[in-house]
Formats: C-alpha cells, sequence, structure tokens
C-alpha cells in the first residue's frame, strides 16, 4: 500500500495560500533576454550607419551627468550627446543626465544582425560580474550572455579585474517600408505598451510589432529590448556632398561641415532646418548664400508659397565649400505636423505607479484574509 500523504494541522492550513499569493506577488518579473536585431544590409555604405540608444541609469548607479554618460559608452564629442537629445548647445557636460537619454553610436551588420560597433567597452572592476554590467551599468540594453559571446568568456563567473569588455547593444541599419529611418534600442519599462510606445515615438503598432518580429502586442514584456523605428526629415543635401547620408530624427540635430552648419529635424515639414553654426568650429567657415539669401532664411511669394535657401551639403575635393540650393514649399498644403518624440511622456511615467499601486491594494486584502483566517482560529 502506498504511503499516505502528511496532512498539515486544520490550524496551519489557511495560512498556506496566504503566503503562496504574498511570495508570488513579492517574486519580480523574469528579464527579457536581450533581441537580436535584423540587419541585412551587405553593401560597404549601408551596412554601417548611426542608431540611437535610450539609456536609462538604474537608480544608485555613477551615471548621473552628461560627462558620466559619455564616458561609459566612449563617445568622442559632449556636443554629439548633445545633438542626439535636442539639448542646448551650452549644456555643461556637469549637468544632470536626464532619463532616458539617447545616444548616438555606430553600427555595423554582419551575419543578418546588428551590433554597436567597437563601442561601447567596460573595464571590469571589483566586485562586477556580467550580470551586474549588464544590469546596472548598461540598464539591460544586453544580457551576460551577450557580453560573455562577444567577449569569448567561457564562464560568466569569472571575469579578471582589469579586463576589457565590448558590450554588443543591439543595433539595426536596414530601411522600413522602402525608407531610411534611425532606429532607436529601446528598453521597454513596467507597464508599458506597444501601443503606447508606437505614439510615443510617432510609429505605428504594426510597424514596431513586425520590426521585432513578435506575433502581437500582448508579448511584450518588462525590460524586453525593442527596435523602435524613428522617421527621418528629407533633405535638399546632394548626392556628391560628403555628408549626404546622415540622417536625423525629430527631437534632435547634427552638426555638420566641419561644426559650421547645424541641421535639425523641423516638426511640421519633415524636412532638414539648417542653419549656420557660428562659433564652434575652430576652422574656417565659408559663408553660405543662396544668391542674396544666406543659409536658411526663407522669403515668401506669394500667400501660400515659400522660397528657403536650403543646405545642400559639403564638399573638400579641392577646397572646403559649403553646398546650398533654393527650394520651395507650399505652406498652405503642408499637411498634419508629426507626432513629437519627448525623451519620456507624463503618460507613460504613471504606468509603472499604477501598477505598483494594483499590487499594494492586492497585498493588502490578502494581509486582511490572513488575519481573518487567524481570528477564526
Amino acid at each position: 500500500m502506498a504511503a499516505a500523504m502528511p496532512r498539515l494541522p486544520a490550524s496551519s492550513s489557511p495560512l498556506l495560500p496566504c503566503l503562496l499569493l504574498l511570495l508570488l506577488l513579492a517574486a519580480p518579473c523574469p528579464a527579457a533576454r536581450a533581441a537580436r536585431f535584423a540587419c541585412n544590409a551587405t553593401a560597404p555604405r549601408a551596412s554601417t550607419c548611426q542608431a540611437l540608444i535610450s539609456y536609462a541609469p538604474p537608480n544608485g548607479t555613477a551615471a548621473a551627468t552628461l560627462a558620466a554618460v559619455r564616458a561609459l559608452f566612449q563617445l568622442r564629442s559632449h556636443r554629439a550627446l548633445l545633438a542626439a537629445n535636442g539639448l542646448p548647445l551650452s549644456t555643461p557636460p556637469t549637468a544632470p543626465a536626464p532619463a532616458p537619454l539617447r545616444v548616438r553610436l555606430p553600427c555595423l551588420c554582419s551575419g543578418g544582425a546588428g551590433a554597436t560597433f567597437q563601442r561601447p567597452t567596460y573595464r571590469v572592476r571589483a566586485g562586477d560580474t556580467l550580470d551586474a554590467i549588464a544590469r546596472h551599468a548598461f540598464a539591460g540594453l544586453v544580457t551576460y550572455q551577450d557580453i560573455a559571446a562577444a567577449n569569448n568568456v567561457s564562464d560568466p563567473n569569472k571575469v579578471a579585474v582589469g579586463q576589457q569588455l565590448w558590450i554588443p547593444v543591439p543595433c539595426s541599419c536596414d530601411p522600413v517600408g522602402g525608407d531610411p529611418v534611425v532606429h532607436l534600442t529601446y528598453v521597454a519599462p513596467a507597464g508599458s505598451s506597444i501601443a503606447g510606445i508606437a505614439q510615443e515615438f510617432g510609429s505605428t503598432e504594426e510597424t514596431i510589432l513586425a520590426v521585432n518580429k513578435m506575433p502581437d502586442a500582448k508579448g511584450l514584456l518588462a525590460g524586453q529590448v525593442l527596435d523602435v523605428p524613428l522617421r527621418t526629415c528629407g533633405s535638399a543635401i546632394s548626392n556628391t556632398a560628403i555628408d549626404r547620408n546622415f540622417l536625423v530624427p525629430n527631437g534632435s540635430y547634427i552638426l555638420t561641415a566641419n561644426n559650421c552648419v547645424k541641421c535639425g529635424c523641423s516638426s511640421s515639414t519633415w524636412q532638414l532646418d539648417c542653419q549656420p553654426a557660428q562659433g564652434l568650429s575652430s576652422s574656417f567657415c565659408p559663408t553660405a548664400k543662396c544668391g542674396d539669401m544666406f543659409l536658411g532664411n526663407t522669403s515668401s511669394t506669394s500667400s501660400c508659397e515659400s522660397r528657403t535657401c536650403s543646405y545642400a551639403g559639403y564638399t573638400n575635393s579641392t577646397s572646403f565649400a559649403i553646398l546650398t540650393n533654393i527650394t520651395t514649399s507650399n505652406v498652405c498644403n503642408a499637411g498634419m505636423a508629426p507626432m513629437a518624440q519627448p525623451a519620456h511622456s507624463l503618460a507613460f511615467r504613471l504606468e509603472p505607479a499604477r501598477l505598483r499601486w494594483t499590487e499594494l491594494v492586492v497585498s493588502l486584502h490578502v494581509v486582511l484574509l490572513c488575519l481573518g483566517y487567524l481570528r477564526q482560529d
């Protein structure tokens, strides 16, 4: 005869469901595995690009200032960090880093996937583990398995102090729907949804699901790394210009032509808005004009039509020259303005708070239920 299962005392049996519920509420959500971003471009120029990384340092990390973030990602220029986030050029390196912060890094396509090229790297400190580096230093943009594979680390628990590690953040250079985009690597916060992310970044739910090869929006996990394609502004830049391939999404700008020109993405026309960036370049900046109009100047030709002296790139074949041409736009039929792309909307920040309140209410109900059982005993 089979041995009978031992029975819990009647007085303790009501506590069992209470304890189980409390344990479930206290258990952390499993971390999502970093994504493998499709990057199928193979042409020499198309296989590399500038991608954006959305970095939100966890509480308690050292990356609290712009200078600290620049050092963590080995950015060559403080101005590049300001430009990627649309911050004024007068912002000092000691300024607090907004969270999340966009970081522009080179991306390389290889074997059908993309990863940031050579940067960032991380020097192991005493007490570091690959998991801590992935979760805390780089805020879940990668996993410890990704770091171990990229650096041929056979045992993730054994890394030497001073060892230099390449952090392969996923990225992409592929066009979406035949149009050039800038890919943003984004860690989904708790309480977020695909629909909310699409609205925040001016995309669509269908686009984000397709790019990330997700069957439906219900499968989104907190901490999941997503590829969010950002629409970019069109331009009048010549195909022969040195900077003919740069792309600027809404909410950011780029310094080009040896820092002589500042180009932002217009939120009303989806065309580059370029102006002279006086005082930023150590080299000589030639005057950029279209006849009697200076670069960036606009004049009205009728009640609906306007002419602009637009930036057309720069050359340095025989001498440094800034190219311009006249573009005409119809302001009466400009269409709808693009959706803004803030670093983080207020509604988005409230989602985790709502989730925490829900958990608190459920926890209180469980505690009251347990107390009721105890009083009955």
